[in-house]
């Protein structure tokens, strides 16, 4: 970790259009800080914590409210799962949704959450027949569901994915009656927090957590009875989201956009790449955990923008800008890394992303490896979906 400015900074190199971000955000909050996966986002950068005393900002939460991941431990066994990868990716493919549409309208998910007295708020009762079409659809961009096994020979199974259009469409709402700028180089949009919005939009980020945490429920409930399998434990977290804590002795609002929770003794589940080992960590105590306000890295961090990985064609289906990541480059280190793989685009594969082993290393003395997983299958939105929610 460095100091830039009194803003504590994780990862090497620094990514200047996340630092500058991070350093316009610090001057209307309390504490700032920037994870080692950090990069550019939507006027608060991804990798970014936050936190106010008594404001929230929509744009730190950003678009996809409560975004998040989750890891089961099954008792499948690994030597079947293994030798029956193919049949088990199909049908994952066959029974989850990714993208806007539900394949499956006959699993309709419904939820206790529909009863919530919040879906009465202006921002979100439009958005009610929307959102339980759309639980428990993972979405596209670097949404995905994976089958892992762990140093133990373990089955589990991790997913990642948020509030879909629900939390989009939640954000625009309250971005655009805050009169927020639009772009990535703006002012973010900070509310008080005992404010008319300021209370409404906690009540609609509130709702889109549940969701977010119903849709995640059920997939990776899905894919267990997939496999055959119970579940044996759970590891469960936002990382776009906003808590109210207690941090040296000060009641902060807390916003996390892109990082994860990481309090002493707490466990995350953090993804790599389709091709490469994601973890299972806790948070330790220690000094550096506390000036990251208890926070850790959601992912790798991409070092490849979409359009710069796959290229841009034009009518006729010529490259204007060439591709630097081909789908035969993708190919070869999937099939190197023995995992069976359905959908994805090259935006996706792993020559996007920074090693996820070094970006952990960056933040040593703050989290604890608990368990290395290694994916034998990953499933995720096709190249050519259609998905305005994707990340």
């Amino acid at each position: 970790m460095q100091m830039i400015d009194n803003i504590p900074v994780w990862g090497s190199p620094v990514d200047e259009g996340a630092l500058r971000q991070i350093k316009n955000c610090a001057r209307d909050a309390d504490h700032v800080a920037l994870m080692a996966d950090h990069h550019l986002g939507y006027a608060v950068p991804i990798g970014g914590v936050v936190a106010y005393t008594d404001s929230i900002s929509p744009s730190g939460v950003g678009y996809d409210i409560a975004c998040g991941n989750k890891a089961i431990l099954t008792n499948a066994d690994p030597s079947e799962v293994k030798g029956n990868i193919k049949r088990i990716m199909d049908e994952v493919w066959h029974f989850v949704s990714f993208g806007v549409g539900r394949k499956n309208e006959d699993e309709r998910v419904d939820h206790a959450l529909f009863d919530d007295p919040a879906w009465s708020l202006k921002a979100v009762a439009p958005l009610k027949e929307m959102a339980r079409q759309q639980l428990g659809t993972v979405g596209s961009g670097n949404h995905y569901v994976d089958i892992f096994t762990d140093e133990q020979d373990r089955v589990w199974v991790g997913v990642h994915f948020g509030s879909r259009g629900l939390g989009h469409k939640t954000a625009t709402f309250f971005l655009n009656a805050a009169g927020a700028k639009d772009g990535m180089d703006v002012d973010p949009c900070v509310l008080r927090a005992d404010s008319e919005m300021g209370i409404d939009y906690l009540e609609c980020m509130r709702l889109g957590g549940l969701y977010a945490y119903a849709g995640r429920d059920w997939v990776c409930s899905r894919v267990a009875r997939i496999l055959g399998a119970n579940i044996l434990e759970e590891v469960h977290n936002h990382h776009n989201f906003a808590w109210r804590e207690t941090h040296g002795g000060r009641d902060l609002w807390v916003v996390r956009k892109g990082a994860t929770p990481a309090f002493p003794g707490q466990k995350g589940f953090v993804g790599g790449t389709m091709g490469e080992q994601s973890v299972i960590l806790e948070g330790v105590e220690s000094e550096l955990g506390r000036q990251s306000l208890y926070s850790t890295v959601h992912g790798a961090g991409r070092v490849m923008g979409r359009m710069e990985a796959k290229g841009k064609v034009n009518k006729q289906g010529v490259f204007t800008r060439e591709p630097k990541v081909t789908q035969t480059m993708m190919d070869e280190w999937v099939h190197g890394a023995g995992v069976e793989l359905r959908g994805a685009g090259v935006d996706e594969s792993p020559h996007c992303y920074k090693r996820l082993p070094e970006v952990l290393a960056e933040h040593g003395g703050t989290i604890r490896i608990l368990h290395t997983l290694t994916p034998v299958g990953v499933a995720m939105a096709g190249k050519n979906e259609f998905d305005p929610y994707k990340d």
